[in-house]
């Protein structure tokens, strides 16, 4: 049986092609550019006010004081989205200018509306003191210059994104495809049945990876229940899969070494590039991957226990979409853990646990009780999942643990 690190680094060799398209950038949410992005223009496209209130030339108040005031004609008033152009500006003149308005040539600073004193019914206003140049004022290009990096490929996109895009006049863009992930339930206790006797389990599982598609990078596929006599049935869907659009296999149960585990011995027969069959891991030690030698397919076997398949996407499946996106590797945030706890020295346990910050801003971590793969209580009452390693077996309050979030890549947060 292999550690989760050798795991990973047949996962890493293990890629598979997803191919790329091209769309409309206000639909790329959750999705991944193939290419970096660039501003198409410089933003703000135009020198603007910051603030309502009067343009003036800031050279025209060098003299002016308390007992040297003087009066600035007002020109015109100019809203955002009003073109602002003037005759030529004489001294001491003046426009009201509105936020995001642009400022006319011949103004170089902005008085606030707060601070205007007006003279000679409102034809007029009045400064007695020197104005300092660049007040209130947006500059164009300040923010963004037409080429300037947008975002870096590989990124996974984001609202924050989207509003970007948007703005600087990114209207295409080149993404991954969500690769196409058929998923099967398995076992004769699985129902989809509202109501079931106390032999029957829930089907759970495929419900629970379904909603993860919903804000993350692949499209579910439900595939249904193979029953325990199902092995012939999901030979043949491997091989309809290999023909199909289908990109990963995803069975959760059937792995282990029981009568009616048929998922390994099935994968087993088809000719392989790359495999792997139990990983010195908690919760989810039976995990099964594979990939099929000349084809852009994988397989993955997750445990049937509801937080042992859980544990397996978030630690296997989703490192594995990350690589074939080509997004880079997630890294582990760190909490100080507030509760001892001890495990076997040479498995990887991942532990339900609760996420809180103390009043200094520090984060901590509590690892929750009932971690047994079968409770989900501790599951909902969790908010992240605590990584503790391998080669130690026991954890003092206060060590740092690495951290991982429940339904998506920390790389989201965590830059």
């Amino acid at each position: 049986m292999i550690n989760y690190k050798q795991a990973k680094k047949i996962l890493i060799k293990s890629k598979i092609k997803i191919k790329d398209e091209l769309i409309n950038s206000s639909k790329s949410i959750n999705r991944v550019n193939v290419l970096d992005i660039y501003s198409t223009v410089n933003y703000p496209a135009g020198t603007n006010a910051a603030f309502d209130g009067f343009a003036i030339n800031s050279k025209d108040t060098n003299k002016l004081n308390k007992n040297n005031s003087q009066n600035f004609k007002i020109l015109k008033t100019i809203s955002a989205g009003d073109n602002p152009r003037l005759n030529k500006v004489k001294k001491y003149e003046t426009a009201e200018v509105m936020t995001g308005a642009l400022i006319p040539k011949g103004f170089d600073t902005i008085i606030p509306i707060e601070k205007i004193i007006f003279h000679s019914n409102n034809k007029y206003i009045n400064i007695s003191n020197k104005i300092k140049k660049n007040q209130h004022i947006r500059y164009a290009g300040s923010d963004y210059r037409k080429k300037d990096l947008i975002i870096k490929r590989g990124t996974i996109i984001q609202p924050s994104h989207i509003l970007a895009f948007k703005t600087l006049g990114v209207i295409k863009i080149k993404v991954k495809k969500k690769p196409n992930i058929l998923f099967f339930s398995t076992g004769n206790e699985i129902s989809n049945n509202k109501d079931i006797v106390n032999w029957k389990v829930r089907n759970s599982n495929s419900h629970y990876i379904k909603s993860l598609s919903n804000n993350f990078l692949f499209n579910y596929i439900d595939g249904g229940i193979l029953r325990d006599k199902d092995e012939k049935l999901f030979k043949k869907q491997i091989e309809k899969s290999i023909k199909s659009k289908i990109d990963i296999i995803i069975t959760s149960g059937a792995v282990s070494a029981g009568k009616h585990d048929f998922v390994p011995s099935v994968v087993k027969k088809f000719n392989l590039s790359n495999y792997f069959k139990g990983v010195l891991i908690r919760p989810g030690k039976p995990i099964l991957f594979a990939k099929l030698k000349n084809f852009e397919k994988a397989i993955f076997g997750l445990p049937g226990n509801p937080i042992s398949s859980s544990a397996c996407f978030r630690f296997f499946v989703y490192p594995y979409l990350l690589n074939i996106l080509g997004i880079k590797s997630e890294k582990p945030f760190k909490a100080k853990l507030k509760n001892d706890y001890s495990k076997n020295k040479k498995i990887i346990r991942f532990i339900k646990a609760s996420l809180t910050s103390t009043s200094d801003g520090k984060l901590e971590l509590q690892a929750l009780k009932g971690q047994e793969s079968f409770r989900i209580k501790s599951f909902v009452e969790a908010n992240v999942w605590g990584l503790f390693k391998d080669g130690q077996s026991k954890f003092k309050k206060g060590d740092l643990i690495d951290c991982y979030s429940p339904t998506g890549p920390n790389i989201n947060i965590f830059k």
